[in-house]
């Protein structure tokens, strides 16, 4: 077997750069799909609900993605061509998502126009991000995953500061923020359209600048037998899937589900915490919003720097496990602190989880498939751990939000419990060396 070159920092570079516009869009899906469907007429018991669709779609949509491109060879390569098609369809329904509320609809079916442009939304989103994570399993060596895995990162999170920062800065420059009732204000709806234009041509950038090794190479590279990467079928592969696989997998369990219920509530947390209302209809709400953006471009910006760290640590379970712990303080610090400004230390906290979140188990699971096969398949089945667990928190939320008073501020405290479980459950993974 060949052993994998060294890549320059700018070949590292441009295998991930497309994910910088890919995480533009998925940043505002996230920081924006809960005031959508507020604005809409959503019920905050049942908000949880709505965001059933994305992780569904990501548990569907990403291995069959990995296991299809696993067996693609085109002369665009063989995970590329899924990333720009995946990323053409996010661009034609960032246009029709946030208008869900300007059709002149009821309030049933404009919910459900935006459910069904949020399903298709979030399946493109996960066609066109899951790629990027298989390029650098194709092409890079053992040696540089920790530090493609890291530049991922900061490219992801910069993405997220440009996403979760577009509502905050169009309002300031005059773009009105404020809009009928059940009508998604021109902020939001100028951000989705200015991100998918950025979306595209962050692609086309990947697309021209990534060449992808061809069967030949790639065999040399990468030598698993051909018998043994037609045969085996999803079962197999998880039945055969290291033990690392499965111990990161019930880290990821506990993460992500605190991540689904930021994302459902932090809005509401952070009005109801520092502005004091969580109804949609109030100007004070949707300042509120456009703040808690603004949070979320800040846990964004500390998780850039905090990624940047990580590769510095020697031990990588202990800076996973004290990042985690990081996160889970600060989701629990965010009902407590009753400024605006204030709520910037709790967010920074989150960025440093977010940043282990993105970099770590990836690193963990590709080197212990070394070997394997299917990298693809496997990355995709591992996408589980992330979809999996979000989908059992949204299914819960409803019931865990009237189980701790009914208010979405004591939900982050809920999520900070399953980040600090998380941290522990790191304990039991095995580094392969």
């Amino acid at each position: 077997m060949k052993q994998k070159p060294n890549l320059p920092f700018w070949s590292l570079w441009n295998l991930s750069f497309g994910f910088f516009g890919v995480q533009i869009a998925y940043a505002l899906q996230s920081g924006n799909i809960s005031r959508i469907f507020r604005t809409l007429g959503a019920d905050p018991h049942s908000l949880s609900f709505f965001w059933i669709l994305p992780p569904l779609m990501g548990i569907l949509v990403q291995p069959i993605v990995g296991t299809l491109s696993d067996k693609t060879w085109t002369r665009f390569g063989r995970r590329i061509p899924y990333l720009f098609v995946g990323a053409l369809v996010a661009v034609a329904v960032m246009c029709l998502l946030p208008n869900a509320g300007s059709l002149h609809l009821a309030v049933s079916a404009a919910l459900i126009f935006g459910l069904i442009a949020l399903m298709l939304l979030d399946t493109s989103i996960n066609m066109a991000m899951q790629p990027f994570k298989m390029l650098v399993g194709d092409m890079v060596n053992e040696e540089q995953k920790a530090k493609a895995y890291s530049i991922q990162s900061f490219l992801c999170n910069a993405g997220s500061v440009v996403g979760f920062l577009f509502p905050f800065v169009l309002t300031w420059i005059g773009v009105k923020n404020v809009a009928a009732e059940g009508v998604v204000p021109d902020s939001v709806i100028w951000s989705f359209y200015i991100g998918a234009a950025i979306l595209i041509a962050c692609v086309i950038y990947t697309t021209l600048k990534v060449k992808e090794w061809d069967p030949k190479e790639y065999a040399e590279y990468n030598p698993v037998s051909e018998e043994k990467e037609e045969s085996a079928n999803w079962i197999t592969l998880l039945k055969n899937a290291p033990t690392t696989f499965w111990k990161v997998g019930l880290v990821q369990f506990f993460c992500w589900g605190g991540m689904l219920y930021m994302w459902t509530y932090v809005v509401d947390a952070v009005s109801e915490t520092v502005w004091g209302t969580i109804d949609p209809t109030t100007t004070s709400y949707q300042e509120a919003a456009n703040w808690t953006g603004v949070l979320y471009a800040i846990q964004a910006m500390g998780s850039v720097v905090w990624a940047t760290l990580l590769p510095r640590f020697k031990n990588t379970k202990m800076a996973y496990a004290v990042s985690l712990v990081l996160g889970g303080i600060g989701f629990a610090l965010i009902p407590f602190i009753p400024d605006m400004y204030g709520q910037i230390v709790p967010f920074l906290l989150i960025g440093c989880a977010w940043a282990a979140m993105l970099a770590m188990p990836f690193t963990f699971v590709t080197n212990a498939l070394q070997g394997y096969g299917h990298m693809g398949a496997y990355l995709g089945l591992f996408n589980g751990t992330i979809c999996v667990p979000q989908i059992v928190a949204a299914i819960c939320g409803g019931t865990i939000l009237s189980l701790v008073g009914g208010h979405p501020s004591t939900m982050m405290i809920v999520a900070g419990i399953s980040f600090l479980i998380g941290a522990c459950c790191v304990t039991i993974i095995k580094n392969r060396k």
